[in-house]
C-alpha cells in the first residue's frame, strides 16, 4: 500500500507542476511572429481555394 501512496503523490506533484507550466505558457504573449506567419497561412490559403 505504500508504494501506491508514494506512486500518488509522485502523480500529485507533476500534475501540480504541469499545472503551473501550463499557466505560465498560457499567460505568455504570441509571438509576433507567429502572428505573422499565420496570417500568410490563411491569406496563401484563400487564395488556392480562391476565397
Amino acid at each position: 500500500m505504500a508504494a501506491g501512496a508514494r506512486k500518488s503523490d509522485a502523480n500529485g506533484v507533476v500534475a501540480s507542476r504541469l499545472r503551473a507550466l501550463y499557466q505560465a505558457v498560457e499567460s505568455e504573449p504570441v509571438p509576433q511572429q507567429l502572428i505573422d506567419l499565420l496570417r500568410r497561412l490563411d491569406e496563401a490559403e484563400r487564395a488556392q481555394t480562391g476565397d
